[in-house]
């Protein structure tokens, strides 16, 4: 029965052999969350003047290495911990339904990290090393998501650590390591990055809330109820919009980035298929809508200040 139960999620996810096992580890919906801030904080750079495209060439591939090497921890993790089995949705399903042995995976992640380690090395030598104590730390809570005693992803924080570390702190290092610098307008045009990548761990929250509250977890969709939550992705989608109305008001972006509003299709979207749903598999097309609003509009973002710069 349980075999049955195995072969029809992997059916109805259209989970394959082979290198599938493997791509589905590392969870490539959740990559574009590296590759927007990286892209964006390049082109903020490149608006004023400055660009290297090796350093942006290393900076993108450690960020993915490392948004990697947290998947494949939240996937160890979360089976240890007994939150994933068979049916479980929005995994890579790697150790439940593909047989991978869980200390595999981990150590996988752990050369993850290595290698970007390695690649931080040449960034720090073309930049500052101070990159190295705020990569470290960086590492350090995509591994405390789901490791550590008191994993942030059973707290009401996952959001806010996801949004701010994968949105605002890499833009951030990222501007950096192509000025030297760090300017307040970056800081702002960071802002709504930071938003749309806290709301795909949020819109994750929000579909695996009903496992959360049976696993312990205290995430916010746990904490305030599904339909409470989705009006609150709601909220803070129209938050993100609204700062990148204001930028573009002030001058700090300029007019090519109305082009950033054609996402919120894909966020009435997500919204949309986020409501009347109950089952974690049925919201999934919605939470691959928030993820998406975050990959377009962070692409027209990027695209908007490279037009500025070369038009």
């Amino acid at each position: 029965m349980q075999s049955t139960e195995k072969t029809t999620i992997k059916h109805a996810l259209n989970e394959r052999e082979g290198f599938h096992v493997w791509w589905r580890l590392m969870r490539p919906h959740t990559l574009t969350a590296s590759f927007v801030p990286v892209f964006v904080g390049t082109m903020i750079a490149f608006n004023e003047g400055a660009i290297n495209w090796l350093l942006f060439s290393a900076m993108l591939i450690a960020s993915l290495l490392i948004q990697a090497a947290t998947n494949m921890f939240n996937e160890y993790y979360d089976f240890v911990r007994g939150l994933d089995n068979d049916n479980s949705v929005g995994i890579g399903g790697t150790i439940v339904r593909d047989g991978i042995a869980p200390k595999k995976i981990r150590n996988l992640a752990f050369i993850f990290y290595g290698l970007s380690i390695l690649i931080g090395v040449y960034i720090c030598i073309a930049s500052s090393w101070w990159i190295a104590v705020i990569g470290l730390i960086c590492m350090a809570f995509g591994y405390l998501y789901t490791g550590g005693p008191i994993p942030i992803s059973y707290t009401p924080f996952g959001e806010l650590f996801s949004g701010v570390l994968m949105g605002m702190v890499i833009i951030g290092i990222t501007y950096f390591i192509q000025t030297g610098t760090v300017s307040l307008s970056m800081i702002w045009i960071s802002i709504p990055i930071t938003i749309l990548i806290g709301n795909i761990n949020f819109s994750n929250n929000i579909r695996d809330r009903d496992g959360d509250k049976l696993g312990g977890r205290k995430t916010i969709a746990v904490l305030i109820g599904r339909e409470k939550s989705i009006t609150l992705l709601a909220t803070l989608m129209l938050v993100a919009y609204g700062v990148t109305a204001l930028l573009l008001i002030t001058g700090i972006l300029p007019l090519w980035s109305l082009l950033t509003f054609l996402s919120g299709l894909k966020a009435r979207e997500a919204i949309r298929k986020f409501r009347g749903k109950q089952t974690a598999i049925e919201m999934m097309p919605a939470m691959a809508a928030t993820a998406k609003t975050n990959t377009i509009y962070g692409f027209l973002l990027g695209i908007s200040l490279l037009l500025a710069e070369l038009i």
